[in-house]
């Protein structure tokens, strides 16, 4: 099992998917779509691969290729990530 899914870091995880979740809420967007919104803004990510098991699942990410993070918002993830490395 990957550590990602193990404490300490599950924990910290799932605080990073609920900063996500708070983010996605303030624009109407899903959590899917945030976490793949922040991944692609990556300099070295060019794509991304996704998929889903129904097309209501697909909806809840296709927002992702045009959401935009005010700069406030990345401070507030990049902030987090620093402090729980």
């Amino acid at each position: 099992m990957s550590l990602e899914f193990q404490e300490p870091r599950l924990t910290r995880n799932l605080q990073l998917a609920e900063r996500l979740r708070t983010i996605g809420n303030r624009h109407g967007r899903f959590p899917g779509e945030v976490a793949i919104a922040w991944t692609l803004r990556l300099p070295a990510v060019t794509g991304a691969i996704v998929g889903g098991w129904s097309p209501a699942q697909i909806d809840g990410l296709i927002g992702a290729a045009e959401f935009r993070f005010s700069k406030q918002e990345l401070a507030e993830i990049e902030g987090f990530l620093r402090q729980s490395p």
